[in-house]
């Protein structure tokens, strides 16, 4: 259960960002849903890190929030997409994923 609250938190993560970007275009609607997501996201945190390393939860946490944050900067508001971004993105993943392997 810890992991999938992990998981769930850092697309919370992901959503308040995404919120704070709205926020920068007047879109007032934003702040509520910015607190509600990033709110959920530190919730399930602290739920995860009962049970999981605190290093391992962290670290998968933020990698979500990266990797999740700059492919929907990619998607949604054109932000480039060069072979050296995608590269390190991948390399971000990969540790996540050898987090979970491991732990």
């Amino acid at each position: 259960m810890a992991w999938t609250a992990i998981i769930i938190a850092g697309f919370s993560e992901v959503l308040g960002v995404i919120n704070i970007k709205r926020l920068t275009m007047k879109k007032w609607d934003a702040l509520i849903y910015m607190i509600l997501t990033f709110g959920l996201s530190l919730y399930l945190l602290s739920y995860a890190m009962q049970t999981l390393p605190m290093g391992t939860v962290y670290a998968i946490w933020t990698g979500i929030g990266t990797v999740g944050s700059t492919i929907l900067g990619m998607i949604l508001y054109g932000e480039p997409k060069d072979w050296k971004r995608i590269f390190f993105i991948s390399l971000i993943l990969a540790s996540a994923v050898g987090l979970k392997l491991i732990s």
